[in-house]
């Protein structure tokens, strides 16, 4: 479907749009540490690369990462249109993960990277036990 915007508008559009984290994957994972009584965990904290959460004891930070937004090997797409824009701008993401993952490794903190798809009731299990061993002393 063709867009109704003209480029110039649609620019000015999308750089309004500002990301403030994906609330339902974060509330996903919210249920699941609570349901699973993990605990000792915060969020919004000024950490760098804001981290969806982090467990300061245990010196681990969490992110829940889009699958489209960040590049998931299982579940990425490739948008049909603007294809320079978005491969540039998906790799642009991916590059600053890993700066991201750099940086807090260098001070001292444990990088746990969870993708969207993983917060599935189904691949519940598996991803408990993973949050459990990474908070193991």
């Amino acid at each position: 479907m063709a867009d109704v915007f003209n480029k110039a508008k649609r620019s000015q559009i999308m750089s309004r749009v500002r990301g403030h984290g994906n609330e339902r994957t974060e509330l996903a994972l919210v249920s699941l540490l609570r349901r699973n009584r993990l605990s000792g965990w915060r969020r919004n904290q000024p950490v760098f690369g804001k981290p969806d959460f982090i467990f300061r004891q245990q010196r681990l930070v969490v992110f829940v990462d889009g699958c489209f937004w960040h590049g998931c090997p299982l579940h990425a797409t490739k948008p049909a249109t603007n294809r320079a824009f978005w491969r540039k701008k998906l790799a642009r993401n991916k590059a600053r993960d890993r700066l991201v993952n750099r940086t807090l490794r260098k001070a001292g903190w444990r990088v746990m990277r969870i993708w969207q798809h993983e917060l599935a009731r189904k691949r519940e299990a598996p991803l408990v036990v993973k949050l459990r061993k990474a908070l193991a002393p």
